[in-house]
């Protein structure tokens, strides 16, 4: 009898009393269009999920099938808040669910770029959570003090946060480093290697755009609570006036910065893991105008340079012709930890000894920004001193600037600058106009770009590409690897122009090169991929790839250097690499002993910012082997090696090199092996101030700059009128 009163309750209790609470608390309604939409909605999404069934085979079981789970449920909760709208019958009610939807609206856009962040909201930080949620309440506030409408608010936050956190999804699977502000001036350099990259959907995607549809889906049927006009004027005078305080702190005082509340910038991966993509993303937005250092005093200048000791080249009586090449993504991995590969990657390379100095460089950058590395080479300046995540061909290099270009050429040197790429990238043509190149050879003076161009509109496949190459240039060798120029073509290319240069005047070649360039996914014929890794039960695809790559451009440098050992004149060739590639996490993990990426040391940090580093001469000069070496001393010290004379710049940052051989964007090391992260007290607080007022004058103080510091006393520098090299096309 219990039993059929309880049966009899509980039956009531859901047949009854709840559609009686429902129907006498809430308005349901639908439309024809609101069933056709909410079901368009619904299938689309469930073909999504299936059409990218594989990409969640790389989870763990359990994780895969939840999240399979989560992602064909949520089409048809989008269904669901599509078709029918739902609503308080009760106004006051209304007005007070209206304000808890504000209030709660920033949990779900952070759920949704969280997802997108490959971070669930639980996992974030106490700081990382409020962090995020304030940034995008204060959004919300600004927006809704501006228009009145929670609905308008709520759309246009959402959507741009959504797109970026897209946007930096994808940007940390191509190169491993986060999305910041200062990637939207690359956008030109992005989009031209786009094609290299996979943009199928993976799970962090799919759960995002579900998310997001759901948000906008609840954002468009919002309706702001209906209030008396002093009302209004109260809440949107109150919320923007307290958007406009927090703001102004961040922004014009310390007050947060001295609380903690600032990126990570000795490791901006781990700040955007424990503390969100929102609030980092917008933290850095507070470091993009770079100030003076707070003991700048110009008149200081010329005491730091006097202050230092002389450096005498080494004596020679040669003025030798000089090739620099930026080798791109060019490592030597076993610096991370060892690994056994089927063949030895990098023979040659490894092998020179006679008439060499090498060793590790610690360059500022992994897996992409391979500018900065350049930039630091031609300048001799560090981007540790830039604002954090900004690129320096992007917005600094705007004027005639002093470099190792304006160096050579105040010694009668001629320059060509040869990049295979196209010259747009990196505002190339403009930064070496300004640095004083003569000429500078890109894609579009090497092949027929409109290739490319059938390339990216067909599928972006490199065996098509090289159809088409192979039928434009029947007599052009060898010109490509994978969709890229190769090194061996590269290298024929310098070679050939070296054989143009005007015998009176020494020779300065500087090529930045294409062939390892990210997106190590899709095979090609023209490749041979010869390289695997044998120590590791793990098949890793794209390192495997990489290392076949490296090996490629090894054969290519040893055919390089076989020509210049035939050459008469005396020849200097510097080559070193940009960066490490953007290849597995779980193999750095590995090699490197770790179980994430996010926590490591400041010496496992610097580990993965070594490449290898040569200068080679086809006469004698003194062997060296440099274990410790940033690329802001590179150039100084090649400058040195050829016995040619130093600016006041190269001799100080000579001196400076003795002491902190490595300073980049992790940290610095001394000549004892210490490493120090920017944020450690240490005893070279001084001598880093002085080398940060240097380049501070160099750069940014245009009003009071020290030409005779910068620039071989007697030279005058200005903006070169690039010329152009005839096409390949004429050529063959």
């Amino acid at each position: 009898m219990n039993l059929q009163k309880l049966a009899k309750s509980i039956y009531n209790f859901i047949w009854v009393k709840i559609p009686k609470f429902l129907n006498k608390t809430f308005e349901v309604s639908y439309s024809p269009t609101s069933k056709i939409v909410g079901s368009v909605l619904c299938l689309l999404g469930l073909a999504l999920v299936i059409f990218c069934i594989g990409t969640y085979s790389s989870l763990d079981v359990s994780t895969r099938w939840l999240l399979m789970a989560i992602d064909l449920f949520l089409p048809f909760l989008i269904a669901f808040c599509t078709i029918y709208t739902v609503r308080f019958k009760d106004e006051k009610k209304r007005k007070i669910f209206g304000f808890v939807i504000l209030f709660l609206m920033p949990i779900g856009l952070m759920t949704v770029t969280e997802c997108l962040n490959n971070v669930f909201v639980y996992d974030m930080t106490y700081l990382g959570f409020l962090g995020n949620y304030l940034v995008i309440i204060i959004a919300y506030f600004i927006f809704f003090a501006l228009s009145g409408s929670f609905k308008t608010a709520y759309l246009i936050v959402n959507t741009p946060l959504f797109v970026l956190a897209v946007a930096h999804s994808y940007i940390m699977d191509f190169r491993g480093t986060p999305f910041q502000p200062m990637d939207f001036l690359s956008v030109t350099t992005a989009a031209g290697v786009a094609n290299t990259y996979d943009f199928t959907p993976n799970y962090k995607i799919i759960t995002g755009i579900f998310l997001f549809i759901l948000l906008t889906v609840i954002s468009i049927k919002m309706k702001t609570p209906k209030y008396k006009l002093w009302t209004k004027i109260v809440w949107r005078s109150a919320t923007f006036t307290f958007s406009a305080v927090i703001l102004i702190l961040f922004y014009a005082t310390s007050v947060f910065a001295d609380m903690g509340v600032r990126p990570d910038f000795w490791n901006q991966t781990r700040g955007y893991h424990n503390y969100g993509f929102v609030f980092n993303f917008f933290a850095n937005t507070k470091y993009l105008y770079k100030k003076a250092p707070e003991a700048y005093d110009p008149n200081q200048i010329e005491q730091v340079i006097e202050s230092q000791k002389e450096e005498n080249p080494q004596s020679t009586s040669k003025t030798p012709n000089i090739i620099c090449i930026m080798n791109e993504s060019l490592s030597d991995l076993s610096v991370l930890g060892d690994f056994e590969t089927n063949k030895k990657y990098m023979p040659y390379i490894n092998s020179l000894k006679k008439n060499t100095i090498k060793g590790n460089l610690y360059v500022p950058v992994i897996g992409a920004g391979t500018s900065n590395t350049e930039f630091e080479f031609l300048t001799g300046h560090t981007t540790a001193f830039l604002p954090s995540g900004s690129n320096a061909y992007m917005l600094y290099c705007k004027q005639p600037m002093a470099s190792l270009v304006s160096t050579l050429e105040a010694q009668k040197y001629s320059s060509y600058a040869l990049h295979p790429y196209y010259a747009s990238g990196w505002r190339r043509t403009e930064v070496y106009s300004n640095f004083g190149f003569n000429v500078f050879t890109a894609l579009e003076d090497i092949m027929d770009v409109s290739l490319m161009d059938k390339f990216q509109q067909n599928g972006s496949d490199a065996n098509y590409l090289q159809q088409l190459v192979d039928e434009k240039y029947p007599n052009a060798k060898k010109m490509l690897v994978r969709q890229y120029i190769s090194d061996s073509y590269n290298y024929d290319l310098i070679i050939k122009d070296f054989k143009k240069h005007h015998k009176r005047k020494p020779y300065f070649c500087f090529n930045v090169t294409m062939q390892n360039h990210g997106g190590y996914t899709n095979s090609c014929d023209n490749f041979p991929e010869k390289i695997k890794i044998t120590s590791s039960e793990q098949d890793y695809v794209k390192a495997n790839k990489y290392l076949s790559l490296v090996k490629q451009s090894d054969i290519a440098f040893k055919k390089l250097i076989n020509y210049f050992s035939s050459v008469k004149e005396p020849t200097i060739i510097c080559m070193f690499g940009d960066h490490q590639p953007n290849i597995e996490p779980e193999f750095i993990e590995e090699v490197l002993g770790v179980n994430s990426l996010s926590n490591l040391t400041v010496e496992q940090e610097q580990k993965r910012h070594i490449t290898p580093f040569l200068i080679w001469a086809n006469y004698d000069i003194k062997e060296q082997y440099i274990d410790k070496l940033s690329v802001n001393y590179l150039s100084p010290l090649l400058l040195k090696t050829a016995g040619l004379k130093l600016t006041n710049y190269d001799k100080y940052l000579l001196n400076l090199s003795e002491t902190l051989p490595v300073i980049n964007t992790v940290g610095y090391i001394d000549k004892d092996g210490n490493h120090y992260k920017w944020s450690d007290v240490s005893p070279y607080t001084e001598i880093l101030s002085e080398y940060e007022n240097l380049q501070y004058n160099a750069i940014f103080d245009t009003e009071n700059f020290k030409s005779d510091t910068f620039f071989i006393k007697g030279y005058t520098h200005e903006a070169s009128e690039l010329e152009k090299k005839d096409k390949t096309e004429k050529d063959d």
